[in-house]
């Protein structure tokens, strides 16, 4: 076996072995420009930039775990029709970002077809979603629906984008929300075990 052949075997072997799941990652980075294992400080400076309003939760039962949550003051976030999101660090580094879209001057059905537009555009992304959930329950006069859709290229990296609708049956009003969460099940999985490996202060 000569040499280039040698090499495009190995390239074959590694795109078929590990380059696929390299690549899976790369069209599923998060929004915003941000990418996995992207420090606190790369989201906080987006922030400041635009004059965001920022929250930060350090959950005490969880250690080493960060919640920054963004939402402008008024309207949407910059170059998005998204109200706000979360993004969640585990040893300075992030593993999960949540963009939440809300808006209360559109109807549910308006939020609705948005749903469903980004669904669609998506798909066209990142390949067909499955289904997850579609159910509906009803408890205190309140009428609740949930639509629930998730793409995972390779096990522990996806994509899920979930739908809420709440219905006041007593006095015939709507609103309708939903959110698009993008999870590395498998980087998370790696910083708890160098976290969980550091010495106790």
């Amino acid at each position: 076996m000569n040499a280039p052949f040698r090499a495009w075997a190995w390239c074959a072997a590694f795109l078929l072995l590990g380059g696929g799941r390299v690549s899976a990652q790369a069209l599923l980075e998060p929004p915003f420009g941000l990418h996995w294992g992207d420090t606190p400080e790369k989201l906080l400076g987006w922030a400041g930039r635009h004059a965001l309003d920022v929250s930060i939760a350090l959950p005490g039962d969880q250690a080493g775990l960060r919640i920054i949550k963004i939402q402008p003051r008024k309207g949407m976030l910059p170059g998005s029709q998204a109200a706000a999101l979360d993004g969640r660090f585990l040893g300075g580094r992030l593993y999960e970002l949540t963009v939440h879209y809300f808006d209360p001057e559109a109807s549910a059905d308006t939020m609705a077809a948005r749903f469903e537009t980004l669904r669609k555009q998506l798909g066209v992304q990142h390949g067909a979603f499955a289904a997850d959930q579609q159910q509906r329950t009803v408890e205190d006069k309140f009428a609740t629906k949930t639509l629930a859709f998730h793409r995972e290229p390779v096990k522990g990296l996806f994509v899920l984008l979930a739908l809420t609708e709440v219905e006041d049956l007593l006095r015939q009003s709507r609103d309708a929300r939903f959110s698009l969460i993008y999870r590395n099940e498998n980087f998370k999985n790696e910083m708890q075990k160098e976290f969980d490996g550091l010495p106790s202060p």
